[in-house]
């Protein structure tokens, strides 16, 4: 081979566009004669060396290193079938050859293994971890949310216009706040339809972390509090004007429940009892309370989110920070750049502000209490021992605490340098600090910032100081309780909107002639669809990956129904629906999703292909060595899209990844640009068969969704890609840390627990948390 004509062409399909294959397959590989690889090494230094360096790691001329994740049988039939560009080809022989020793030397997952073993990287805190730490940690020393199933708010309905329990006629729960009375009374008793007032309390759930704004409207007087029971968020107790809309905006952390309380009054000005009397009608009345989630649209807030009971204030910090680093696909804390420096040391101000203005109700005693300075003292330690996670030593008790109190005259200031320190200090930033031999605190930081991202519970401190975290049993015990938690919900939700790539909630502005009546309330109504979707299926006791992918079921309210076919009402809540159960086949057909990975104005085989490719099966691809844009339909206007793809990327410099990538993305052609069935384009009928090569050099075809999601369901190497994207997710960290085989191991225990998912999490703590 011409070593100046294979440079670029196997650096970036060779390199780049290398397949993931699990590591059982790798070590079941036959073992390569050492004749093979010492003519392949050979070929390789005379032709290739020059380009790729004498190990592959790259030169100036090819910066890539030679390692990637296509199996050797893939190496060997991509050299002989492209190597060198031109009409010669590399002959069968001297492409196994070179293959064999690429694979065997540097490229494959084993040597690359070998060459550079992975270890386990002393990480700092990612951004959600430290907010998630912060308010646990603050939390802590309050009551804890509510753990029922209850889902609404308390409602008190009164005949007066102030809250006096003597003239409270009704007591009750409500799914919702959306209500339009009309002239009437709010509820059967001895109301006066032109005076009453209601206040509803309990708690909203944030699923998603960021800034949400909350909407009232009505006609008459309100107020509204979140997370802060002194200052209303919205407060409209005085009308002036017309006014029926209003506004307050606040940043929540998702899978966190905050107090709520909302007042509403209609007192009708300049109307006497008289007038009253003789039956003139009251005007209307209506309420409704709305939010406006992270990037999506205004809607009532569900009932779902909403819970009856008392709930503690949550603090939050609200110092910006940069983003965590994702380029390998997960994030991770391994670099402290001046900004995040910059942030950590804000965040501690804030957080010390914060406890100060608070002290009393932290501390659990007054200003003039006679032992308020034991209380404090005893706060402050507690504060240190939580952000550690671990109990303090006499030295570091005298350094954060007893210094600190009384270096200072002042208890607020005293108490703040409390805070800050503890917060500053490595002991908090930073993860397994000092511990390479891990202890019982280690342990049970690896359980809890593994399932939860944040720190311990009081209950998982207890089991360390009691010394119940020394076994597999132990930790699988403590795991399996810590599993049951909203909070492990939460990482888990994140998890799996990554693998689906739409945690970023991408923009689904369509083309509304090609798809009338489709709008903003509509793609924040496929979100809640998806959100639904997943929590119904994995958030269960079965858990099942399997049911995942192959469930006919979406989640559909009347508004959805409507645009994708089914029999509900115009009102009808969200609901599980099966309609074309021949053709749904779960997440991979879910609408968002399809929605998602379309153009503007028709589906979008190369998007939903790498989507397949990469995050459901595993599979590594560099972008394009040139800028994309795709054909316009207007080139060809009577082409199919799949004709379109299909002619764009015939040649030889894309083939090598959209000989994959296009097979699969046909096989959900079924589904337009926001995800609705259909059997033609352009007049044409849909043509949704595709194909998949395997690592192990097996060619599946399919015929649509279901035959794909069947597919998934059994391949080896969808499982691994789905457990070590979990893994990677739940430890941040390379599952080759863990040992050759932890991938294998895991992925066996994934078999035979049936698919369940919650259980692979467990696996995975227990995997992790007693590893030295």
């Amino acid at each position: 081979m011409n070593s100046n004509k294979i440079s670029i062409q196997v650096g970036c399909a060779v390199a780049g566009s290398g397949l993931l294959i699990s590591l059982s397959a790798l070590m079941s590989a036959q073992a390569v004669p050492a004749g093979t690889r010492s003519a392949g090494s050979l070929i390789f230094r005379r032709q290739c060396a020059s380009c790729h360096g004498e190990k592959g790691e790259g030169t100036k001329r090819y910066q890539h290193p030679l390692a990637g994740t296509r199996s050797e049988g893939e190496l060997t039939r991509f050299i002989a079938k492209t190597m060198p560009p031109g009409p010669r080809k590399c002959a069968l022989p001297d492409a196994q050859k070179v293959a064999s020793y690429i694979y065997d030397a540097f490229y494959s997952s084993l040597a690359q293994a070998r060459n550079k073993p992975a270890r386990i990287a002393l990480s700092r805190l990612t951004v959600r971890q430290f907010r998630n730490a912060v308010a646990d940690l603050i939390g802590s020393f309050r009551q804890p949310d509510p753990r029922d199933v209850k889902r609404g708010l308390r409602a008190e309905y009164f005949q007066a216009k102030n809250f006096d329990d003597d003239e409270r006629l009704v007591k009750r729960v409500d799914p919702e706040v959306h209500f339009d009375f009309g002239t009437d009374v709010p509820a059967p008793g001895k109301f006066n339809a032109h005076q009453f007032s209601i206040r509803w309390q309990g708690g909203v759930l944030a699923p998603d972390s960021g800034d949400y704004e909350f909407v009232v409207r009505t006609e008459h007087a309100c107020r509204l509090w979140v997370d802060d029971e002194k200052r209303p968020l919205i407060d409209a107790w005085v009308k002036s004007g017309n006014d029926n809309e209003y506004r307050g905006s606040i940043s929540l952390l998702g899978g966190r429940v905050y107090p709520i309380r909302l007042e509403f009054s209609k007192s009708t000005q300049g109307v006497d009892d008289t007038d009253k009397q003789k039956g003139k009608p009251a005007p209307k009345a209506s309420i409704a309370l709305e939010w406006r989630r992270p990037k999506q649209a205004v809607e009532v807030v569900p009932q779902r989110c909403l819970v009856p009971d008392e709930v503690a204030p949550a603090f939050v910090t609200t110092t910006p920070f940069p983003p965590d680093d994702r380029s390998i696909g997960y994030e991770r804390g391994t670099s402290v750049s001046k900004s995040w420096d910059e942030a950590t040391t804000s965040a501690a101000l804030e957080t010390g502000s914060y406890v100060v203005s608070h002290l009393a109700e932290l501390s659990g005693t007054a200003d003039n209490a006679a032992d308020r300075e034991a209380k404090i003292h005893t706060f402050c330690r507690q504060f240190v021992e939580r952000a550690f996670r671990r109990p303090l030593t006499d030295d570091l008790e005298e350094f954060y605490v007893t210094r600190q109190l009384t270096a200072r005259p002042d208890t607020a200031t005293a108490v703040k340098r409390v805070v800050i320190l503890a917060m500053m200090s490595p002991r908090f930033l930073y993860r397994e600090i000092g511990s390479g031999n891990p202890d019982a605190y280690d342990i049970a930081s690896r359980l809890s910032f593994g399932l939860w991202d944040s720190l311990p519970d009081q209950v998982l401190l207890k089991a360390a100081a009691a010394g119940l975290l020394s076994t597999r049993d132990q930790v699988v015990q403590q795991a399996q309780r810590m599993a049951q938690d909203p909070r492990a919900w939460f990482k888990l939700r994140q998890f799996l909107l990554q693998w689906l790539k739409v945690d970023q909630v991408p923009d689904l502005a369509k083309d509304p002639k090609t798809y009338p009546g489709f709008d903003e309330a509509s793609a924040s109504d496929l979100r809640t669809s998806l959100e639904l979707f997943l929590e119904n299926s994995v958030w269960t006791d079965r858990s099942d990956f399997r049911e995942l992918l192959l469930t006919d079921k979406m989640y559909l309210n009347g508004r959805l129904a409507k645009l994708y076919g089914a029999s509900l009402p115009a009102d009808a809540p969200f609901q599980p629906v099966s309609i074309e159960t021949n053709e749904r086949s779960g997440v991979l057909t879910q609408p968002y999703i399809m929605a998602s990975f379309a153009y503007a104005d028709n589906s979008s085989p190369i998007h939903r292909g790498v989507l397949l490719v990469r995050n459901l099966l595993g599979r590594t691809l560099r972008p394009p060595p040139a800028a994309f844009t795709p054909l316009p339909a207007s080139m060809h206007p009577n082409l199919t899209i799949r004709e379109r793809v299909t002619l764009q990327t015939k040649p030889a410099a894309c083939i090598s990844c959209h000989g994959m990538i296009n097979p699969l993305g046909f096989t959900l052609e079924r589904f337009d640009g926001i995800g609705r069935l259909r059997e033609r384009e352009n007049g044409q009928p849909i043509d949704c068969s595709g194909s998949y090569r395997s690592s192990t050099g097996q060619e599946v075809k399919f015929t649509g969704a279901r035959d794909l999601g069947r597919y998934l369901v059994g391949s080896s190497e969808a499982h691994a890609a789905f457990v070590e994207k979990l893994f990677q997710h739940l430890v941040k960290q390379p599952v080759r840390a863990y040992g050759p085989r932890a991938l294998n191991d895991l992925q066996r225990s994934f078999e035979a627990n049936e698919f369940s998912i919650r259980k692979l999490m467990v696996e995975i703590m227990a995997e992790t948390a007693l590893k030295r």
